[in-house]
């Protein structure tokens, strides 16, 4: 068995490393080997001239797949701005065919494949692409982390009708609580509940530091286990 997800999320900072991460320690458990993918990471720091992503290492700790770091994340760029831009200023071009490449390289060597997306849904990638091309270029059923705020709901329903447009399959969403004060929490969970054309694969609550290994206990993917039958 193949498969793959592409996870986006509503804004940046909405907890989609994390998600991810929880995802393959869940495809682990089940004896599937499971690999992340992040194509593009911004504001990596460089250590030894060689750019380090915290987030590309949560991922590759999250999964039982040994894969080269240059192909799990291909672009890693030191500025901390959006990626077109931190290309840009690092002299290079995002290319979605590389990124393709690579990501069949890592589907040859594992069972499942989780892409994490820059930002949200639609952020710039280059002068002509943006997120939302690599999601449909690599045809992947897409799994959305909402980050429970003010504005979520709008955020959610804009991103979900994004993915719609594009021709994909909303696999399923996770809502993830940002802010410790949230207002009507059930209710706005509820609201998006009713709306969103896909299962909620898990509440995650507020809770600062938390890794992977912890958020898989908020997280039900027998939706997706479903689907494969």
């Amino acid at each position: 068995m193949k498969q793959a997800y592409f996870i986006t999320g509503t804004d940046t900072n909405v907890g989609k490393t994390l998600i991810a991460g929880a995802l393959l320690r869940a495809f682990a458990c089940r004896g599937l080997r499971a690999v992340g993918m992040k194509p593009v990471a911004a504001g990596c720091e460089e250590t030894g001239g060689v750019p380090h992503c915290a987030d590309v290492a949560s991922l590759l700790a999250a999964g039982n797949v040994a894969a080269p770091q240059e192909i799990v994340n291909p672009y890693a760029l030191i500025p901390p701005v959006a990626p077109h831009i931190a290309a840009e200023q690092s002299g290079v071009e995002i290319r979605l065919e590389e990124i393709m490449r690579c990501f069949r390289e890592l589907q040859k060597v594992a069972d499942i494949v989780v892409v994490e997306g820059v930002g949200g849904f639609m952020v710039p990638l280059n002068p002509r692409r943006n997120t939302a091309d690599l999601a449909e270029i690599l045809g992947l059923p897409v799994i959305l982390v909402v980050g429970l705020r003010l504005g979520c709901l709008n955020h959610a329903l804009l991103a979900a009708e994004a993915i719609e447009r594009r021709g994909l399959r909303l696999a399923g969403w996770v809502a993830n609580q940002v802010e410790p004060d949230l207002p009507f929490l059930p209710a706005n969970v509820a609201a998006l509940e009713q709306r969103l054309p896909a299962p909620l694969l898990g509440a995650v609550p507020y809770c600062p530091g938390v890794d992977s290994s912890r958020a898989v206990e908020w997280l039900h993917i027998s939706f997706l286990e479903n689907a494969w039958l």
